[in-house]
């Protein structure tokens, strides 16, 4: 796979997460794919998906960056959002915050396979300091 098809079949797989399209997430993730070193499955995947939206009704990964390196895509996120009640262990309780996530997906057979993820945390709790 190429570079450039690599990175429409992640920006693909990004508007099926915005659009909430569980269905179609088979399409893009493989069913024994890996998050943070732990394997979720598909189903997991999808329920993990499912609790993120929960969490935060207005969520949108916004592609600010991508770089495509096969069978690797690295994405820099960005959200702009207001999570319900507690997140990532901080009372957000519906403030608005913006944060950035670091993710780099590994693809086999034209499906992410595996996972890594990092949550810029800290730029919440700043966020969350200056406005209390």
């Amino acid at each position: 796979m190429t570079k450039t098809d690599l990175s429409q079949l992640c920006r693909d797989y990004i508007a099926c997460l915005n659009g909430q399209d569980w269905p179609r997430l088979g399409q893009f993730v493989d069913d024994g794919v890996i998050h943070n070193g732990r394997r979720v499955g598909l189903a997991g995947y999808i329920e993990m998906l499912e609790r993120d939206f929960d969490e935060i009704p207005d969520l949108y990964f916004d592609v600010m960056m991508l770089i495509s390196d096969p069978p690797y895509v690295a994405c820099r996120l960005g959200f702009d959002c207001r999570p319900r009640g507690k997140f990532l262990g901080l009372e957000v309780n519906g403030r608005g915050v913006f944060f950035t996530e670091n993710v780099i997906y590994e693809f086999g057979s034209g499906k992410i396979v595996e996972v890594w993820s990092v949550i810029d945390k800290a730029a919440i709790e700043a966020q969350l300091a200056s406005s209390n």
